[in-house]
Order: structure tokens, then C-alpha cells, then sequence
């Protein structure tokens, strides 16, 4: 598993040559396969692919209504690359699918037009370390007035309350060419750690559509959860979990917390000479980057290639613009220029070259000083009109007896013995001038992302220099640990242009980086706390679809279900808690009659006179009689069909709205802590008591519908069909459909639904 489809397709290639050569089936998974192409990919020996692609599957595997549509087989053995980056970084977002609700998107343009015209600090704060929005006082009245409402907060207007909530974000917090792009009339996410564009993937809770709205492009509809899980607890399914990574070693702890892995550090091949220049401190932002455009020119000037990291486009086509105008060519590797990529880090050593990237955590890609003598030769065979597939297998050495491949094999020898003997000559200047300068233009929330950046210099021997340019107006400094050195710098005061070199501020900027990842730390694990809980009900739900896949019968099962309704309703109307003589027969009577579709109903003087345990055993006996009949009747292979068919789609909707019901929980759980009650225990006990209601519905709609469904012969509906998945936001996923019932929420005092005239929490909601 590596971090994104680029990296999972060029390791299958490279690698490759390898395992075939040794009789091993070689597979990938990346974003657009259909279910043949994964099937099979899947079914290989070894099979790359990315975390997500993965995740999305395991669900995905959970979601069929037969086995056969399943892609992955057991979970055994998972080598995870950027393994830090995979279970650390990214393990703060669990992995959702969801389904498009029915709810209008007008709400969300309208209120993208009303939040601009709030104004900060008056009528909304931002808290950017905790990445919150909140209405003040003001705010609430001036809102109130704009929407005609008296009390924005009443429970009539939880809606238009969500959306206000989420287009404030979308406004204050989520920042265009940092957090998201547009393209092609979309609202594209870009990945915090590695720069690159997350296509699919939509941000959960309708904030998506906020932005959508913000930016004006047509919004989707808000989705519903169909199936979540987080990374921590898939990965932890696999009986086999092992990774590597240049910048593990700051997050040991975690790793064998969590995981149960243990971090190994390999020393180096040959020894590390890169220089690491300390930090350099700037009182502005303007003043920094003038003083990285001021080293860029001073190096480009004597051919020594450099490599500058932005953590941001915004940053990065800032200073592209900065080079510019000062006429120093350079490229710049960012999520709008993706595509690019590969040719873009395979030449960053040449001499002389500026190239400017976006975090550079997962580019996978060695920068060779003096420039790739075999991505060379591959651009010629491209240029000469040869697909991709085989110039993949031309600079492979497998045996092969297609006349094109080997035509190509000869070309790109010919072409690679040119370029390799430029690129060695031109390796030694670059050498000779201080190898490759890494330039950091901020400091990352997290040192191991830095650490990659300044990885990407000094490899396998070679020179390299690193130097990081800061300056107090950086996010990092400026909500964890400014406020010191802001303090001194305007006492002494400093100008803006100079620069501050000193141990101390060194340990400031190592001390924010320490509590930002101490916090994120924090987030992880309450994830994890909360997902544990979801984890314990998903393996019940998941073995039992499992089992009713692969089972060939599960008419005992259902007979049981039977047995288990009959005794609720026992349960309720002739409870062995209380005297015979107050035991509602006729009510039993009615129920069972009604939950069983009996055609000859059972009637109160059938019933009375017998003791509990009779009852029982008469109720259950009526039952599993007429379940008898009703299988003479449509005949036994439809009826296991059907048996089936009813039992996934019932446990399916059910989960769905489970999902939905602990989604709520555990949004306003927290607020249990102002009354001295532990939030998380709360959740556990809360969530245990859904997940035995959710269990017992079950039962009693599948026993339900067994009496009442048909089953109708007709043509087989289409394997694909789309739906959405997200990741705290989402991907589209071609699978198999789950049908969705969408069921309106009773609420707790309107009238019951099952028509006993009382109140719905004090009858069928009592246990809800």
C-alpha cells in the first residue's frame, strides 16, 4: 500500500519485473477500475494499490448481496510505504461511503450569499488552532433578523442552523488553492501531507457543498452514511502489518501503541553529508520571501539545482510569480499540475534547475544529481509515438516475443546509453557545486513532513545543503509559539528585512511543532476511542452478512428469529414479572396475529388458561407452521433465496440508520462533561443500548417480511451503479449498489407510529 496512484503503478512496474520473473501474478488498484479489473488485480500474488482504494473495498466488500461480488480476499499480509504518513497522518479521517440524500441544495447557495456579509469578530470568531467558527451574541441577532426567524436555536430550525454552520466554515475557515481547488467547474480537495489533488473525495456534514456554494458551482446533493471505518481499525485487521519510512522514528510511540509495531532505524547505505543549515527567522512574510527569492537567484546563478518546498499552492504560485519577474526559470510541482509530476522530480538535479513543489511528502521519486538518464530515454520513445504500455516493458528485461516491445528495447538502449553518459558528466558539475539545495519557505505543523523535504537532498552519498526560512506571520509561529519571540523582536525593534539566527529560536519553532503534533496526537486517539465502539457493532453486522453470504441456508436462523420475536412480544404483553391475571391476551393475541400475517389468527380464548412457558411454545409452533406453509406455497429453492435477499437488505437499512443515530450521538456527547459525566462512557453505555435495539429490530423485520415479501423473476439489474464515498469527505465508487429506505425520524412526542394512540416515547421509542 502506498500513498497515492502514481507511486502504487510505478512500483508495480518496477517491482514487477521481479515477481514475474519468478512466476508471480503482479496486480494494482488505483481510482476508476471496475469490478472485473479489481476482481482480478485482487486475485494476484501481490497487489499494490493505495490505502484508500483499499479501505473503500473492505466496505465496499461489505455492501454486496452476493458473494461473488466481493473483490478482496482475507486480509493476511499488508506492507504499508510512507507508513507514517498512511496510519499516522491520515488516521485522523475515518473512510466513509455514502449515498445522496433527497434534501434541496437551495439552502446551501442561500446562505453563501448571507455569511459574506457578516463581519468578523463582531458577528463571528474564528479559532484557528481548534478550526472552529462560532456566532457571537451579535452575530445570532443579526442572523435571526436576515433569516426571519425569532430563535435561530429552536428545534424548528436545526436545519437552517447546520447550514449556517457549515457555509461560516466553508467562509472563515476552508481557503481556496490551500485546502481545495476548482477545476472543471468542481471543488477539488487537496491533500494536507502530500500536495496532491484528492479527486472523488468530498468533505462529509455538507460542508462540500458549502464550498460548492462559496465558490459558485453546482452543488451536489448531502449524502448519508452507508458504511465507516478508520484506518487504525482497518489496518488492524490484517494479520500482518509491517511498513517503511525515512521518518518514523519521532512517532515510535504511537506506532506500538496503536499498532503493535515496533521501529527499526536502518542506517544509511553510505554516509550523510547534507549540511542543515538552522532555521532562519523573519519578522514578515513579504521579508522572507524575498530573502528565498534573493538564495534561489544567488544559486540559480551558479548552476547549483535547488529545490524549494511551499505547503500550499497559494504559496507556491506566489513565489513562482516572485521568480518570474526576476526572469529565473524554474517549474513548479503543485496539486494543479499533477500530471507532470513524474518528468518534473526526475529532472530537479540538472544543473542549474529552480523547482518549486508542495509539500513533498510521497513523491517517491530519487532526485538524481545531473538528471534520470532513464526517464530521458522514456521521453524519447514517447516523443516517437510509442504507447505507454510498452514503454513500460521496453525498460523492462522480462522475456517477451512481441516485435514492438522488442523494437523498443533496442531504441531505448540506444537512447539510454546517450543520455546516461550526458547525465554522468553533468552529475559530477553538480557534485563539484554542493549537490542539491533543499529551501523550505515554512515550517510544517509536522517535523516529519519537514524531514521529508530536506530527505530529498543528500541521498546515497551525494553532497546536498538544506536551510529553512521562516517567518513570524507563518500559521505555525503564529497560533503555537510566536508570541515570545513577536514580543522580543518588537522590543528590540527589529526590522522587518533582518534576519534572526538563535538556538533558542530553533527550540521555539521545535517546541510548536511538538504541541501541534501532541494535539493531533490527541485527535487520533479519541478517533480510535470512539471508532472502537462503532468497530465492536461493524464486526457483529459484517459476520452476519458474511455468514449469510456464504451459507447456503439460513432457514435455522430464521426459525431461531422467530423465537426470538415471540419471546419480545411475551416480553411485553404477558411479562412473567407481573400477574397472569394483568397479562394483555388480546393484545398478544393481536400482535402475534400481525407479526406473524397469520390467516387464521390467533384469538384470546385460544391463549388464556396457559402458563408462560406454554404460550411460548404455542406462539412459537403457530408461527414456524405457517412459515412452513408459506414455504409449500413458493417452494423451498425461492424460499432460501428470498430468505436471503430479505436478511441483507434489512440488516443494510437498519445499519444505515444505526449509523446515522450514532453520528448524532457522538456530535453532541461531549456536552455530557459540564454535567461531571465521562463523555466516552457515555457513548459506549448509549451505543450498546442502540446496537441491542438495532439487534432486535432486525430480528423483528426480517421475521416480518418472511411473511409478507415475494420474490419475482426478472431480468438481472447491472453490476455498477455509482454512489459517493468519502473520507470526512468522499470518492465515487463504481459497486454494487445497496438499496436505501429512507424512513422519516419519528419524533419523541409525536403520536407512535405502530397506532397504539401513545406517545412514541413512551411505547415503541422507549428503548430508542
Amino acid at each position: 500500500m502506498t500513498v497515492n496512484d502514481y507511486l502504487a503503478r510505478r512500483d508495480a512496474e518496477w517491482m514487477g519485473t521481479i515477481y514475474r520473473f519468478l512466476g508471480l501474478t503482479v496486480g494494482v488498484i488505483v481510482h476508476g477500475l471496475d469490478y472485473a479489473q479489481r476482481k482480478g488485480a485482487y486475485a494476484a500474488d501481490i497487489t499494490y494499490g493505495t490505502n484508500n482504494e483499499f479501505g473503500f473495498d473492505y466496505l465496499r466488500d461489505n455492501m454486496v448481496t452476493s458473494e461473488d461480488e466481493m473483490v478482496q480476499r482475507e486480509l493476511n499480509y499488508a506492507i504499508v510505504d510512507e507508513v507514517d504518513s498512511i496510519l499516522i497522518d491520515e488516521a485522523r479521517t475515518p473512510l466513509i461511503i455514502s449515498g445522496q440524500a433527497e434534501e434541496s441544495t437551495d439552502l446551501y447557495y442561500h446562505f453563501a450569499r448571507l455569511v459574506p456579509r457578516l463581519k468578523p469578530e463582531a458577528d463571528y470568531t474564528v479559532d484557528e488552532k481548534a478550526r472552529t467558527v462560532a456566532l457571537t451574541e451579535d452575530g445570532v441577532a443579526r442572523v435571526e433578523r436576515m433569516l426571519g426567524v425569532e430563535n435561530l436555536y429552536d428545534d424548528s430550525n436545526m436545519e437552517l442552523t447546520h447550514h449556517l454552520n457549515q457555509a461560516l466554515r466553508a467562509h472563515a475557515l476552508m481557503r481556496r488553492d490551500r485546502d481545495y481547488v476548482v477545476k472543471d467547474g468542481q471543488v477539488i480537495i487537496v491533500d494536507e501531507f502530500t500536495g496532491r489533488l484528492m479527486f472523488g473525495r468530498r468533505y462529509s456534514e455538507g460542508l462540500h457543498q458549502a464550498i460548492e456554494a462559496k465558490e459558485a458551482v453546482k452543488v451536489e446533493r448531502e449524502s448519508q452514511t452507508l458504511a465507516t471505518i478508520t484506518f487504525q481499525n482497518y489496518f488492524r485487521m490484517y494479520r500482518k502489518l509491517a511498513g517503511m519510512t525515512g521518518t518514523a522514528a519521532t512517532e515510535e510511540e504511537e506506532f506500538r501503541k496503536i499498532y503493535g509495531l515496533d521501529v527499526v532505524v536502518i542506517p544509511t547505505h553510505l554516509p550523510m553529508i547534507r549540511a542543515d543549515h538552522p532555521d532562519v527567522v523573519y519578522k514578515t512574510e513579504r521579508a522572507k520571501f524575498n530573502a528565498v527569492v534573493e538564495e534561489i537567484e544567488g544559486l540559480h546563478k551558479k548552476g547549483q539545482p535547488v529545490l524549494v518546498g511551499t505547503i500550499s499552492i497559494e504559496k507556491s504560485e506566489r513565489l513562482s510569480e516572485m521568480l518570474r519577474r526576476r526572469g529565473i526559470p524554474h517549474q513548479v510541482l503543485n496539486a494543479k499540475h499533477h500530471e507532470r509530476e513524474a518528468e518534473i522530480v526526475a529532472q530537479a538535479g540538472r544543473l542549474g534547475t529552480v523547482t518549486i513543489a508542495t509539500n513533498m511528502a510521497g513523491r517517491g521519486t530519487d532526485i538524481v544529481l545531473g538528471g534520470n538518464p532513464e526517464y530521458i530515454a522514456r521521453q524519447k520513445l514517447r516523443a516517437q509515438g510509442y504507447p505507454s504500455e510498452v514503454i513500460a516493458e521496453a525498460s523492462e528485461r522480462f522475456p517477451t516475443t512481441d516485435p514492438e516491445v522488442l523494437k523498443a528495447r533496442e531504441e531505448f538502449r540506444v537512447y539510454f546509453e546517450e543520455a546516461k553518459a550526458s547525465c554522468t558528466g553533468e552529475h559530477e558539475k553538480v557534485v563539484e557545486l554542493g549537490g542539491l539545495f533543499i529551501i523550505g519557505t515554512e515550517r510544517h505543523e509536522s517535523r516529519r513532513i519537514d524531514n521529508q523535504l530536506r530527505g530529498r537532498s543528500g541521498r546515497q552519498g551525494d553532497p546536498g545543503a538544506s536551510r529553512f526560512y521562516v517567518s513570524l506571520e507563518d500559521d505555525l509561529m503564529r497560533l503555537f509559539g510566536g508570541e515570545f519571540i513577536t514580543n522580543v523582536m518588537n522590543r528590540l525593534g527589529w526590522e522587518e528585512d533582518i534576519p534572526i539566527e538563535h538556538s533558542r529560536l530553533s527550540r521555539a519553532i521545535e517546541t510548536a511543532q511538538k504541541r501541534v503534533e501532541a494535539r493531533n496526537f490527541d485527535i487520533r486517539k479519541q478517533v480510535l476511542e470512539y471508532d472502537d465502539v462503532m468497530n465492536k457493532q461493524r464486526e457483529v453486522i459484517y459476520r452476519d452478512r458474511h455468514m449469510v453470504l456464504q451459507g447456503e441456508s439460513i432457514k435455522d436462523r430464521i426459525m431461531e428469529m422467530i423465537a426470538q420475536v415471540a419471546r419480545g412480544i411475551l416480553d411485553t404483553y404477558a411479562n412473567e414479572k407481573i400477574f397472569q391475571e394483568e397479562w394483555d391476551l388480546d393484545g398478544l393475541a393481536d400482535r402475534v396475529s400481525r407479526v406473524f400475517a397469520l390467516s387464521s389468527p390467533v384469538t384470546r380464548e385460544s391463549l388464556t388458561g396457559m402458563r408462560r412457558p406454554e404460550l411460548e411454545e404455542h406462539i412459537v409452533e403457530t408461527a414456524r407452521k405457517a412459515y412452513e406453509e408459506r414455504e409449500a406455497l413458493i417452494g423451498p429453492e425461492r424460499m432460501r433465496a428470498l430468505e436471503k435477499l430479505v436478511m441483507l437488505r434489512i440488516i443494510d437499512s437498519k445499519w444505515m440508520d444505526h449509523l446515522q443515530g450514532m453520528d448524532d450521538l457522538r456530535e453532541g456527547i461531549g456536552l455530557r462533561a459540564y454535567g461531571q459525566r465521562n463523555p466516552l462512557q457515555e457513548y459506549q453505555i448509549e451505543g450498546w443500548q442502540m446496537f441491542e435495539a438495532l439487534k432486535a429490530s432486525i430480528q423483528e423485520d426480517v421475521v416480518a417480511w418472511m411473511f409478507r415479501v415475494s420474490l419475482e423473476s426478472r431480468e438481472q439489474q447491472p453490476r455498477e451503479r455509482r454512489y459517493r464515498i468519502t473520507m470526512g469527505g468522499g470518492e465515487e465508487g463504481e459497486r454494487p449498489h445497496v438499496e436505501q429506505r429512507r424512513v422519516k425520524k419519528v419524533g419523541r412526542n409525536d403520536p407512535c407510529p405502530c397506532g397504539s394512540g401513545k406517545k412514541y416515547k413512551k411505547c415503541c421509542g422507549r428503548s430508542a
